[in-house]
């Protein structure tokens, strides 16, 4: 039985969340919002096995899973046999002593209630609380056999001679030799090395700003089953940047499936960064993202089993700048990273990359993309007279999403005179967005593709493809029927109207 003056302390602590759900005193029928416990005159919630009602409470946060104590006496310590843990520490100030403390005494009542149980979930935010002890309990608690973690730990700093000094929260030792975890996501979050790595479970990583003192290589090589790795560099770890041996990232894995590169949180001083290189060896990926430039190089390897990449980069990381094309080695790295997602079928490009493909075709060739056969693209309308030369690299490609941006800076001397081998041979369906104006001599894209597309099966003007209200839907489904048409199976689709409108 724990003591009702203790369970006012819990109740108390965790009133300084922020995601506090108030109890109701406006009626019996509904004492906690969002739950109604009364039904037809019997509380039939309370009558459920207590193994489904722990599970129940699995779902909510733990400040409001606490609060169903004063419930009833059925109630009063289900809360402490929850198999999830989900706390927001964000709001206390790290100088309530009283309350920290009140913290760590609340987390130690819960691994001690109940200590063969099984702890499946554990999910505590501290961005802005530095706690003393904090460490220790988290790996109490991946010793309960977790499953699932997600940490954000503090991001406070110590101010000393107008210095700021962050304070970094080390993940315990343990971490890295979890043996049932399937899920980890750490933000903010420190790793050391343990000297020993192996997480036989883990399926899912999730690595946020992360301070390494242990190399990701590492970490990867004792995860033999990990199919999906997220990941976003911390650009301002002293500590990593001073250590040469930490400029170099390697994500080598015969697992990994799914890879992804987050862009950075915030706006940060791209001068002040130091040299590291990415590279990647993986077998078995299927899916790469790469968002934002925080390498100043990456090199890939073995990317045999690629389906889909997706690529928000310009391949350097000085702001405002593209790479130098008289720089051989750039240009060898560039045409080396190309050359090794070349087997890729479908690639998603963005404004920035589709502007850095065009640099580097002055210097460079771009491969062919053998294997693509949906490419989505956005285009700046100065570099519609690259188009051509990107098409020629996907020789076999059936699908393209063409978004065009500011077209009010098109270049009036626009002329898409070179056909390549797809457009007239294997391109089946076109789709434009954004707004692209319909008048006289500004429909050269769509002009281009209907005109030279012989197997093409569809074009479509998406719902952002023209001004509604510049240009009449008669005068839309006028100007788009007088275009020539080479593929006589051609249907030309109008979305942007009330009604989807097929010209055949």
């Amino acid at each position: 039985m724990i003591p009702s003056s203790d369970k006012k302390k819990d109740i108390t602590f965790l009133s300084h969340s922020r995601s506090l759900t108030p109890i109701q005193s406006s009626g019996d029928s509904n004492p906690i919002q969002g739950f109604c416990f009364v039904m037809s005159g019997r509380d039939r919630i309370s009558e459920l096995p207590e193994s489904l009602l722990t599970q129940i409470l699995s779902y909510i946060p733990t400040n409001q899973s606490v609060q169903t104590s004063v419930l009833s006496k059925r109630w009063e310590n289900l809360y402490l046999s929850v198999p999830g843990l989900e706390l927001n520490c964000s709001s206390i100030p790290y100088y309530a002593d009283e309350v920290l403390l009140s913290f760590l005494s609340f987390i130690d009542k819960l691994l001690e209630f109940s200590p063969e149980s099984v702890l499946f979930k554990v999910k505590v935010k501290c961005r802005d609380t530095m706690i003393d002890g904090f460490k220790d309990r988290i790996g109490m608690m991946i010793d309960r056999w977790t499953q699932h973690l997600d940490v954000v730990s503090s991001t406070h700093c110590l101010e000393d001679d107008n210095f700021h000094y962050p304070i970094v929260d080390m993940m315990p030792m343990n971490l890295l030799a979890s043996r049932t975890l399937v899920y980890l996501k750490l933000s903010s979050s420190g790793l050391r090395d343990p000297g020993f790595v192996f997480m036989p479970c883990l399926k899912f990583m999730h690595l946020e700003e992360v301070k390494w003192r242990v190399h990701l290589e590492k970490v990867l090589s004792g995860c033999p089953v990990l199919e999906e790795l997220t990941f976003m560099r911390d650009l301002d770890d002293d500590y990593a940047v001073t250590y040469d041996e930490f400029r170099f990232m390697c994500v080598r894995s015969q697992s990994l499936k799914r890879f992804c590169v987050l862009p950075v949180r915030q706006a940060r001083d791209y001068h002040s960064r130091e040299d590291c290189t990415l590279e990647i060896d993986a077998p078995g990926l299927e899916h790469m993202s790469l968002g934002e430039d925080q390498f100043d190089s990456i090199v890939v390897k073995n990317l045999t089993s690629l389906l889909v990449v997706e690529l928000d980069i310009k391949f350097i990381v000085e702001f405002g700048l593209l790479f130098n094309i008289w720089n051989v080695s750039k240009i060898n790295e560039i045409r080396g990273f190309l050359s090794g997602i070349s087997s890729v079928r479908h690639m998603i490009i963005s404004l920035m990359t589709v502007h850095a493909f065009e640099h580097y075709s002055k210097a460079g060739t771009i491969p062919k993309f053998n294997n693509l056969s949906r490419l989505e693209a956005v285009f700046h309308s100065k570099f519609l007279q690259f188009l051509p030369a990107l098409l020629e690299c996907c020789p076999n490609l059936k699908h393209l999403v063409l978004k065009v941006v500011h077209p009010e800076e098109m270049e009036e001397g626009l002329e898409l005179t070179d056909v390549p081998r797809c457009v007239s041979s294997t391109l089946e369906c076109v789709e434009i967005q954004e707004k692209l104006e319909l008048e006289e001599g500004k429909m050269k894209v769509s002009s281009y593709f209907l005109g030279n597309s012989a197997v093409l099966k569809k074009f479509i003007l998406s719902p952002t493809a023209y001004n509604p209200q510049d240009v009449l839907e008669s005068e839309i489904c006028e100007k788009v029927n007088k275009l020539t048409k080479r593929s006589r199976g051609c249907d030309i689709i109008i979305r942007a109207m009330e009604e989807e409108v097929v010209i055949i």
